[in-house]
């Protein structure tokens, strides 16, 4: 099976920055894509910003400038630095993994547990 566990979150005042880390283990899969959503209560979750393979990173309009995705292959390891922060970005943040399962040739998501981060202000 494949796991994320994502880290990094908690309380942020304004102005600061935080880098959230998501580590996906496991064996008999390749990534396709990797990206992190977040979910403010009431609202429903989000895209803020998206990996793939050899391809152009994507972020929300809300976070562009602010927010950076990078990818660590070695280490399985995909990176959310958030500089800038703002009282709207306080969410639960989720990992989100798009595998290829190697042994059945199917493509598959996986999701971290989320991390909370709070920006007081």
């Amino acid at each position: 099976q494949v796991q994320l566990v994502e880290s990094g979150g908690g309380l942020m005042q304004p102005g600061g920055s935080l880098r959230l880390s998501c580590v996906v283990s496991g064996s008999s899969f390749s990534l396709n894509a990797m990206g992190w959503y977040r979910q403010a209560p009431g609202k429903e979750r989000e895209l803020v910003t998206s990996i793939t393979s050899g391809g152009p990173a994507n972020y929300a309009d809300s976070v562009k400038g602010r927010f950076t995705i990078s990818r660590d292959s070695a280490k399985n390891t995909v990176y959310l630095q958030m500089n800038s922060l703002r009282p709207e970005d306080t969410a639960v943040y989720y990992c989100n993994a798009n595998v290829r399962l190697r042994i059945w040739n199917t493509d598959r998501s996986y999701w971290g547990q989320g991390t909370q981060v709070t920006v007081s202000s």
